[in-house]
């Protein structure tokens, strides 16, 4: 697995912080209703693992029957495949990933990740 450059890895954080405050949490972090029963996003994130990238989302679960206050999942991952290139996948309902792209540009990754539904947190 090919190491992310430093100065890439900058590049990623900046503007994958960019879409996270100017789109996706805008569109997905809504404030909830007094009767609110079921899980709701309250912020979106990202966090490296090795030469993977990932798009996370905690959620509030106020229910009842909530087993916890909170958790967290990661809805996209970024897979750093050499020469400034990414494979780009999403985790389906199954809990396993799924790529959807191969040999993405960041720009391109972070367009489909803004315009495609399988992104959604």
């Amino acid at each position: 697995m090919p190491k992310v450059p430093d100065d890439l890895k900058e590049e990623m954080e900046t503007k994958a912080k960019e879409l996270i405050e100017s789109f996706l949490k805008p569109e997905h972090i809504k404030t909830p209703s007094e009767d609110m029963q079921f899980n709701y996003v309250v912020d979106i994130y990202t966090e490296w693992y090795r030469s993977y990238f990932y798009f996370c989302a905690k959620y509030a679960s106020s229910g009842p029957n909530a087993i916890s206050p909170f958790f967290e999942t990661k809805f996209a991952r970024m897979e750093y495949v050499g020469d400034g290139l990414f494979n780009l996948s999403y985790m389906r309902h199954t809990g396993k990933w799924f790529e959807l792209f191969q040999d993405l540009s960041l720009d391109e990754c972070l367009e489909a990740i803004k315009d495609y539904p399988h992104f959604l947190p």
